[in-house]
């Protein structure tokens, strides 16, 4: 007997449409305030903050992995009791945001020049104002339970004086100093760029190799090779290995340059590898990275050839003004013509460093800038980790951690712009210098330095500068250090490091420190670092291989819950994942199937009640309670532990394969028993099973439990139907899994598989019911559970007259069980027959292929031994089925 649907089960659709609610459901959760914290709670604080995504961009799958994660951890701290903090923000994007206004003024004939720096920055933040609210928008498709009330921009006022607090803090310490040095020279941006903003490609190029000194094989020489000859121009030395004997005579002496009045030293050098190459090495220090640390060890002079577009020039040869790659050129053919080229390899694959913003090679470039002096400020973010201060997970990249901080260069802090933060540095008439924190005012009649600060420099503050440092504030007092810091391991260096140099630095100020005790030695208390995302074949994606995808795709077709599932459970502790398409479906097919059982048990009349005793429920009631609580306490240990795949793979597994697929239809036969509690057992699951899956799935969670909820409502249930985000986080049932109610399932889920399988080999259609004999089913213990194998196995009772054509038996824990059918009138015995002998011809060819494969010993001698043991195993297989279906045949009826 069914029980009659109420209004509350009418209220969910006949199908889950995500696209029809999402929007409206996440409103309704930002208009409830839920995401809004407040720093006068008394409840325990959880905070993060979001990688602030670049202002001109869009969210990419990346982003998208980084904010279901983080969502994820925010909504399960809020439904178990904390004040959760998860602050959004952008960053302006410096190069980005620059050159993107300027490609829209060239579109009017005008340069930046036209305008001049503060009409330049006006026309930049009207674009701001206008166009760059695209990730926002995105993050409310996603389900982002942010608190947009405290959404912060690295360029806002309180930003932008954190920024010049820091740096002032910093240059009084004497940890920023302006220096020449070699920096990433973007010859189109006109500015130096981070090693994050510099990408390696394999390109074919040439090798030449070149004679410096005598023609003669009798006199002084050396030859070398470079990919980049016209950088010879700026040589100022060959270096070889001081243990190399054929060069050992001329270290100290030197050579002629071919174009220029000058000589060029010999120095013996340990960088050199002798055995690469001639062993000798061209020495360009104002152009090479090893070069000039090479000329610093050996006070070479370091010129500069080039000028900041690319073009040669100060050299007064004949190849001044021209663009390096035309030089590259003539200088090899100038060389060709004196007789001086030994060797040319074309073409020659080698990697070439590629500004990422602009797409062209940058240029190593000896350039005055401004640096950080990094060498205390790094040994204070290593020691946060050693000393565990900060916990990163995995605990197995520490070691890239350590590498890192432990062998840090000072950081170039400068840019070449005139978006961002100027750096607060004035110059006085005569070359004074003075920095002027955000309180002072600057000399009169003093210049600003040009330059800005590096996007990364900004970003570095933003834990506590989103929380108004430098201003004691609640925020910082509630949520600092923040949690957890969520981000991708390939960023470890660029963007967690200089967090942690920052934080650590800051670590003693009195807006950080409480009642005179340090409160925060570190930003976050943990670092979570995942991997990339891949495609399906494993492959990186981008624009230029066709294989990225845009998450806002898959929202559109699958819902924001099957992006966020997808990409949840293949996210575990620094390993990338792969997905595709598919994934995605069967993350929507999930949902469909989570919707569709929820449905049945509302239609069913399931209503959230107070459960009797245990022993008063059935088998199939205290295992699926049993399991349901053994996956709880999976959820909970693999989310403390970060690994959303183990969390989302244990959810899965029990929600389709083991209510869904088992218990709902154990529960149909139950239901129409009339046994009790079946229906508050199934409210049960479905309210803990909701709240579990809610941190990733939240949407169609929502919809789902404030239907339950609703239901509990109006039977009188104190319960409030208010919402799943605010709900409570399950706890401990103490509901233990009862051993012998498992084994009673396991074996009726094995009965019942098999039989299935047997009824398929008879030709029988699925849920084509036909009647069947179940013999010494009571003395393998299953006698209560008659009635669910029959409907489970669409078996009817076999009534008088009852002629088996067909049996099978089940070995089961406590005995064997044999399935006697009567298929008679229901087969088509010619059709069926055709059906086996077509599947027998293609079984005995899978059987000789594998045997003759077997059978040659040059293949056996050649294979891997993984190669032969799977071709046995397909051998097996496929005589089993041969075995098989024969025997079927044989059981036909011939007519």
């Amino acid at each position: 007997m069914t029980a009659t649907p109420d209004a509350h089960a009418e209220a969910l659709p006949t199908s889950w449409e995500p696209g029809a609610v999402e929007a409206d459901i996440y409103q309704g959760w930002v208009d409830a305030g839920y995401f809004t914290a407040d720093p006068a709670s008394d409840k325990p604080a959880y905070s993060i903050v979001l990688p602030p995504p670049n202002v001109t961009g869009s969210l990419h799958m990346g982003h998208a992995l980084d904010h279901t994660l983080m969502d994820a951890l925010t909504r399960r701290k809020r439904m178990q009791g904390f004040e959760v903090l998860w602050l959004p923000g952008m960053d302006h994007a410096g190069i980005a945001t620059q050159t993107l206004v300027e490609k829209q003024l060239s579109v009017d004939g005008k340069t930046k020049e036209d305008f001049g720096r503060e009409l330049f920055i006006d026309k930049v933040w009207e674009w701001k104002r206008e166009s760059g609210g695209t990730i926002g928008a995105q993050m409310r498709r996603l389900g982002d339970g942010v608190d947009w009330s405290r959404d912060r921009f690295t360029m806002d006022d309180g930003l932008s004086r954190a920024v010049r607090t820091i740096f002032k803090k910093l240059y009084d310490a004497g940890l920023i100093y302006q220096a020449e040095r070699l920096v990433n020279w973007s010859p189109v941006l006109q500015t130096a760029i981070s090693d994050l903003e510099v990408k390696y490609e394999d390109v074919e190029g040439e090798l030449v190799s070149f004679r410096y000194g005598s023609l003669s094989d009798d006199e002084p020489h050396i030859t070398v090779a470079t990919t980049r000859v016209e950088t010879m121009l700026g040589d100022t030395a060959i270096a070889v290995h001081p243990d190399d004997d054929r060069y050992r005579h001329l270290v100290g002496t030197s050579l002629p340059h071919p174009f220029l009045d000058r000589r060029i030293g010999i120095v013996a050098d340990t960088h050199v590898d002798p055995e690469f190459g001639t062993g000798a090495v061209k020495v360009t220090p104002a152009h090479d990275p090893n070069d000039f640390e090479i000329g610093l060890r050996h006070s070479l002079p370091m010129p500069s050839i080039m000028d900041t577009r690319g073009r040669i020039a100060g050299t007064g040869t004949q190849f001044d003004g021209m663009d390096r790659f035309e030089a590259r050129v003539k200088v090899r053919e100038a060389l060709a013509e004196q007789g001086r080229i030994v060797a040319e390899k074309r073409p020659y694959l080698h990697s070439v460093g590629h500004s990422e913003r602009s797409g062209e090679p940058i240029e190593p470039r000896l350039s005055l800038q401004w640096w950080v002096k990094v060498e205390a400020l790094a040994k204070a973010a290593g020691d946060a980790v050693r000393n565990g201060d900060t916990e990163i997970h995995p605990p197995s990249l520490e070691p890239r951690w350590f590498a890192w901080v432990d062998n840090m260069h000072d950081w170039c802090i400068s840019r070449q712009l005139w978006w961002g933060h100027r750096i607060p540095i004035w110059h006085g008439p005569d070359g004074e210098t003075v920095c002027v924190g955000p309180d002072e005012t600057p000399p009169a009649g003093w210049e600003q330095d040009p330059d800005v600060l590096d996007t990364w420099f900004s970003s570095a503050l933003w834990p506590f500068s989103t929380m108004g440092w430098p201003d004691r504030t609640p925020e910082l007092e509630k949520f600092y250090p923040t949690t957890v810091l969520v981000t991708g391991y390939d960023i470890l260096f660029f963007w967690v490091a200089r967090m942690m140099m920052f934080g650590t630095f800051v670590a003693d100020d009195p807006a950080i420190t409480l009642d005179g005790q340090r409160t925060a030695n570190v930003p976050f208390e943990h670092v979570f670092l995942h991997g990339l995302i891949r495609d399906e074949h494993g492959r990186k994606m981008s624009k230029s291989r066709g294989n990225g995808i845009d998450p806002l795709d898959w929202v559109e077709a699958f819902g924001a819950d099957a992006l966020r599932f997808t990409l949840a459970r293949g996210a575990s502790p620094g390993g990338d994942l792969a997905i595709g398409e598919d994934h995605a479906r069967a993350s929507r097919n999930f949902a469909t199937k989570l919707f569709n059982a929820t449905r049945f048990a509302l239609m069913n009349g399931a209503a959230p009640a107070p459960l009797p005793d245990i022993a008063e429920l059935t088998d199939a009631d205290r295992w699926i309670l049993g399991r349901l609580e053994e996956v709880r306490a999976e959820v909970d240990t693999a989310f403390d532990a970060y690994e959303f795949s183990r969390a989302c793979e244990s959810l899965y597994h029990f929600a389709w394969d083991e209510f869904c697929d088992w218990y709902v239809e154990l529960a149909k036969v139950q239901l129409g028993e009339c046994l009790p509690h079946t229906t508050a057992v199934l409210a049960a699951v479905l309210d803990t099973l909701l709240k579990l899956l809610h941190p990733v799935m939240p949407f169609v969670t929502e919809v789902l439990w404030k239907t339950l909820s609703a239901r509990a409502a109006a039977s009188g249930a104190t319960r409030k139907a208010e919402s799943l985000v605010v709900a409570d986080w399950p706890e401990a049932s103490g509901i233990a899994l009862d051993e012998t109610a498992a084994q009673h399932i396991s074996d009726i889920q094995k009965l019942v598989t098999e039989v299935r399988r047997f009824r398929s080999d008879q030709g029988l259609a699925d849920r084509q019911r036909v009647p069947a004999r179940l013999s010494d089913i009571g003395a393998a213990g299953l006698d209560h559970h008659v009635p669910a194998v029959r409907a489970l196995a669409w078996l009817t009772e076999a009534g008088d007259g009852f002629t088996p054509s067909a049996s099978v038996e089940v070995r089961l824990s406590a005995g064997t069980v044999v399935v006697e059918v009567d298929t008679s009138g229901t087969v088509d015995v010619a059709a069926e027959r055709r059906r086996l002998e077509k599947d027998l011809a293609a079984a005995e060819k899978e059987l000789k292929g594998t045997a003759a494969k077997l059978g040659n010993d040059a293949f056996l001698a050649k294979a891997p031994a993984e190669v032969v043991d799977k071709i046995r195993a397909r051998e097996q297989v496929a005589r089993e089925e041969v075995d098989r279906i024969n025997a079927r045949l044989a059981g036909l009826p011939s007519r």
